[in-house]
Order: structure tokens, then C-alpha cells, then sequence
């Protein structure tokens, strides 16, 4: 008995050491193909300077019709690349907000590999090109964070005030979200990435909008809820009925566009 026990443990032991290792395999999930030119959706093409010397590609997209004086900063999700929220773009954009869609270190054909330090080097490469580039005051800034990205642009909030923020699908912080997957795994106790949306959410004074699914399998709604009741200065609580987490009305849908909109207007 004690030598199986000795096994089990020995194998478990494995596992975790597998697990620790690789975990960000797990978590971020990149298209690392280069992308398409920005003519794409009729914008241009961008490089974004990261604080550690890393060079970052994005599209700038501008508005059309009736300009509101607003940019919007997409931060995206763990997966894929900006050419996935392109429709997102398309559509605010439509809006008279100028949109900036730009991937991650190891996304979208730039170099490095993705980790929490990294992505916060890399939103504010973003949020420098609005400010110092195109002269975008950060008062007239929204930060709109899909899933992962939800927790990159409120860590950028407690340093950098926006003039709003949009969290689409976010979670309580990456342990919460990870447990609800893996209920046997001591998920906590092995990540090193932790994206503790919910304990910075509390320190942003900017206007919040949240908005989630009912349905969506990856991040569970009663986790969107909570960073909703989280925010300080909670504007909006959009739900959309039957929605998972990638189907295109929680992407780029009228209700989520009209939501930014809402509060773009407030500022």
C-alpha cells in the first residue's frame, strides 16, 4: 500500500510540475500568423513601442461620419489575433469613434512571448500611441477589455484613468475563471499569472460598463456579475440573453456596440 501510495504521489507530483511549466500554453492561445494590412477594414497600419523595446503591430481605424473626439482601445482576449475583431472596429468606427485594434507580444506575427507583465507593457504601448501619437486626450479614451483583455485594461486604469472602460465577458480574477474549468486542479496555488481583475476593479473611478452572456461556457455569468457589483462606478450592466462567449452578438453586436456608445457619450 504505501508503495502505490508512493506512485500516485509520484505521479501527481508530475503532473503539477507539468502543469506549473506549461501553463501558459494553456492560457494564451495565440494566432501568431502576421496579419492582414489595415486597408482591411479602412484603417492604416500602426507599430507600437513596448516599454522593454518590443515592437508591436495594430491597426488604427477612423472614425467615419460624425467624429466623436473618441478613440476606443480594443484589448483583446487570449485567443486569435486583431483581425478577429475587425467587425468590432468596423462597427464602432461606424459610430464616429476611432478604433485602435493592436495584438500582443506573440500574437498576430510579433515577437515575444505572451505573460501579465507583458500584456500590461503592451496596453500601454497602446494607450501611449493614442495619447502621444495622435494627440487623443486619455479623458476621451474608452478602454474596452474582451475576456482576458477585460483584465488588462482595468490594471491600466488603476495607473491610467480612461475616460470609461467596457469589460465584455470579464472574470473575477484568471484562479477563478481557471477552478470553474478545473475543479480537481489546485489552480491557485499554480498559476503565476493572476489577473486580479475584481481587487483592482474596486480602485477605478473611470464610468464602467460591463457587459456578459447568459450562456457563455468559458467565462461563467455569476463571474461578469460580480465584476460588475466590484466597480465603483458602475454605469451599465448589459446582459445578452443566450450568448456565449465567442458567438458574434457578444463580438461585435449591436448591443454590445450600442453599449460603447452609451458610454462614450457620457464622457
Amino acid at each position: 500500500m504505501v508503495r502505490i501510495a508512493m506512485i500516485v504521489a509520484a505521479v501527481a507530483l508530475l503532473l503539477l510540475t507539468t502543469l506549473w511549466g506549461f501553463q501558459r500554453q494553456l492560457i494564451y492561445l495565440p494566432e501568431t500568423a502576421a496579419v492582414a494590412s489595415a486597408a482591411t477594414v479602412g484603417g492604416k497600419d500602426v507599430v507600437l513601442q513596448a516599454s522593454d523595446g518590443l515592437q508591436l503591430g495594430g491597426w488604427l481605424v477612423p472614425a467615419r461620419g460624425s467624429d466623436r473626439g473618441i478613440a476606443v482601445l480594443v484589448a483583446n482576449g487570449n485567443g486569435g489575433n486583431r483581425e478577429g475583431r475587425a467587425p468590432l472596429a468596423h462597427a464602432l468606427a461606424a459610430e464616429g469613434l476611432t478604433v485602435l485594434l493592436f495584438d500582443y507580444r506573440g500574437y498576430g506575427g510579433n515577437e515575444g512571448s505572451p505573460s501579465e507583465e507583458g500584456l500590461a507593457r503592451d496596453v500601454r504601448a497602446a494607450q501611449r500611441y493614442l495619447v502621444e501619437e495622435i494627440g487623443v486626450p486619455a479623458e476621451r479614451i474608452v478602454y474596452f477589455g474582451e475576456s482576458l483583455g477585460a483584465a488588462v485594461v482595468t490594471e491600466l486604469a488603476t495607473e491610467i484613468a480612461p475616460g470609461g472602460l467596457v469589460l465584455r465577458s470579464p472574470f473575477v480574477d484568471l484562479a477563478s475563471v481557471g477552478q470553474a474549468h478545473y475543479p480537481f486542479l489546485p489552480v491557485r496555488l499554480l498559476l503565476r499569472d493572476e489577473f486580479p481583475l475584481t481587487k483592482q476593479l474596486a480602485n477605478v473611478r473611470a464610468p464602467v460598463t460591463v457587459i456578459y452572456g447568459s450562456a457563455d461556457s468559458v467565462v461563467p455569468p455569476d463571474q461578469s456579475r460580480d465584476v460588475a457589483q466590484s466597480a465603483a462606478t458602475l454605469k451599465d450592466l448589459v446582459e445578452i440573453p443566450g450568448a456565449d462567449h465567442n458567438d458574434p452578438v457578444l463580438v461585435h453586436g449591436a448591443q454590445v456596440v450600442a453599449a460603447v456608445v452609451r458610454l462614450a457619450d457620457q464622457l
